[in-house]
């Protein structure tokens, strides 16, 4: 009977052990850089705001609304060594302001 036990507890082990050496390759497969990465988010409200998404070598300036999703814009990488990224952070501000505006008259 005793033997019994021993060989139901060991199988238990070799599952458990399984499990956990899968979680790990798992969790280490997760760890490396996707296709796509989300740069920044700009919330104008509840479900509305501008989302910047690198993809390879590009960057996408994302409209994202309730119901829908439009690109407003697609930067290179190479863009934002140049001016561009000073003029964009000033459109970004802008926007910020005229959001705290927004709030301010409701």
């Amino acid at each position: 009977m005793t033997g019994l036990y021993l060989q139901v507890i060991s199988a238990l082990a070799i599952v458990v052990g399984l499990i956990f050496v899968a979680a790990f390759f798992l969790k280490k497969r997760q760890g490396k850089p996707g296709l796509m990465k989300l740069v920044a988010y700009q919330s104008f409200g509840p479900r509305r705001g501008v989302a910047a998404m690198k993809v390879g070598r590009e960057i996408l300036l994302i409209g994202v609304t309730a119901s829908d999703l439009k690109v407003l814009r697609i930067f290179n990488e190479g863009d934002f060594e140049s001016g561009l990224f000073n003029e964009m952070n000033t459109k970004m501000k802008k926007l910020k302001d005229m959001k705290e505006q927004l709030n301010e008259l409701q």
